[in-house]
């Protein structure tokens, strides 16, 4: 059934921020039939495509080169005088973030969403205000602004970068801190060493990656201390200052005053709530600042809804792009309501190597389940033992100890995250270990461990 517009507002759908949950929304509702505008007062495409994911795994292929280069000599190849430009990859990276914005409102406007490059705020019922000073009202309106960098407070702060300015640097820093414990600042730290910079990580905790696998975070720890990269944990900033002849002095807690060219905080993301009207509408925000939303995406005000990283369910792109389509398709749909369900969603970490997990770990198995049988191969890739890199790859399978339900896998090898995602699938329909076993390894693959663990 084809949606039914009203002449009662400008528009069924006012959709504001335009990043991947919003661009799906408008989409989607305005092939049901909708008259959809949205908003965004930076550019198409939002996070992920502007300075997010997209741009940061284009950086991540070119570091894996400087180990591709360094392990081809055992494979016959002869490269001499080889050497990286930076400049060369970030200004192909950012052309080719805007080639994607192009792509992106191209979409929007093949399906005649009208697209306004301002800021929107809502200023009264079903009634937004554009920067610009026009006034349009909508039967629906979608928060989806998405969220920004946490910048935490200390004397200097206002000198360290986020990773949305690591995207334009004019060079490499010889020396770079980062803040943080998570996958963006372990993505960046990989980034960084293998473009031969001294990478220090500082993290006012004990551990990295809290939410993964106890066995492969440490596994990650173990590989990249290998590689030269530093990590200070239970640290953290007192000052940062900035040198007259370049750089900043930056003192930690656990030392003396020291030198680096770059400092980047990578410790968290607050949803974008501030400035949209909110407070006035009535509606309901979290105590982080986010959107208080139903499973349908729903706000406590009937007709505004949210989706993506501003509500802080999951901050991940593909989660806010499905939520986005169900809440498109339940309003607009002519159908039953959908909700997106959040368990069980695959994720990866793109570090070098990199991790990718679904699931349950295996402290968490044991806290819900009790009993739980843990399958390991912990073992050296055929590349790496050609190329002579003593570097290991650990798969790890969280069974259910009664029913051999699969309730977890936590990877961190090459390629894991594209192994990961099949594996995904059988995780989520409720395979067994049985059911892996009775699989036909593919040989010689890294992805045959998954079949073969004991």
């Amino acid at each position: 059934m084809v949606f039914q517009s009203s002449d009662d507002y400008d528009y069924d759908l006012f959709t504001i921020g335009a990043g991947s949950g919003g661009v799906r929304a408008s989409r989607v509702a305005a092939a049901h039939g909708a008259r959809v505008a949205i908003a965004e007062e930076h550019r198409v495409g939002g996070t992920c495509v502007i300075r997010g994911c997209v741009p940061k795994k284009m950086l991540v292929y070119g570091a894996h080169f400087a180990e591709d280069l360094e392990d081809c000599q055992r494979f016959g190849w002869e490269i001499e005088g080889k050497r990286f430009n930076w400049k060369t990859l970030r200004d192909n990276v950012l052309d080719d973030v805007t080639r994607l914005e192009g792509a992106y409102t191209d979409t929007l406007e093949n399906h005649d969403v009208t697209i306004f490059k301002e800021r929107a705020e809502i200023t009264g019922p079903h009634e937004i205000t554009l920067a610009g000073g026009r006034v349009v009202t909508a039967n629906h309106i979608l928060i989806a602004t998405g969220a920004r960098p946490r910048m935490p407070e200390c004397e200097g702060a206002e000198h360290a970068i986020s990773s949305n300015e690591a995207f334009h640097l004019d060079e490499l820093p010889k020396k770079i801190i980062i803040a943080g414990g998570g996958y963006i600042a372990n993505e960046f730290a990989g980034i960084f060493n293998e473009f031969g910079c001294d990478v220090h990580i500082v993290n006012r905790g004990d551990r990295l990656l809290r939410s993964y696998d106890e066995a492969v975070r440490d596994r990650l720890l173990q590989i990249s201390t290998t590689k030269g990269i530093t990590f200070r944990f239970n640290t953290t900033f007192e000052y940062i200052k900035p040198c007259d002849e370049g750089g900043f002095y930056v003192k930690l807690s656990d030392g003396e005053e020291e030198k680096a060219d770059t400092v980047m905080f990578a410790v968290g993301r607050i949803p974008n709530t501030e400035g949209l009207g909110l407070d006035k509408a009535g509606v309901e925000l979290g105590e982080g600042g986010e959107i208080v939303v139903d499973r349908f995406s729903k706000t406590n005000v009937d007709h505004i809804y949210a989706v993506g990283d501003v509500t802080d369910r999951v901050q991940l792109t593909p989660v806010a792009i499905r939520e986005g389509q169900a809440f498109a398709d339940t309003v607009f749909g002519g159908h039953d309501p959908v909700a997106v369900d959040h368990s069980c969603i695959p994720s990866a970490v793109f570090s070098h190597p990199p991790i990718a997990a679904v699931g349950m770990t295996e402290g968490e198995a044991k806290n819900k389940l009790g009993s739980v049988k843990v399958y390991l191969s912990d073992f050296r890739p055929m590349k790496n033992v050609l190329a002579g890199r003593n570097e290991r790859s650990l798969f790890k399978m969280v069974c259910d100890g009664d029913s051999g339900k699969i309730v977890g896998i936590h990877m961190i090898a090459p390629d894991a995250p594209e192994m990961m995602q099949a594996a995904a699938i059988a995780v989520k329909a409720g395979l067994t270990k049985a059911d892996f076993d009775a699989t036909t390894a593919i040989h010689p693959t890294m992805a045959e461990e998954l079949v073969l663990l004991r």
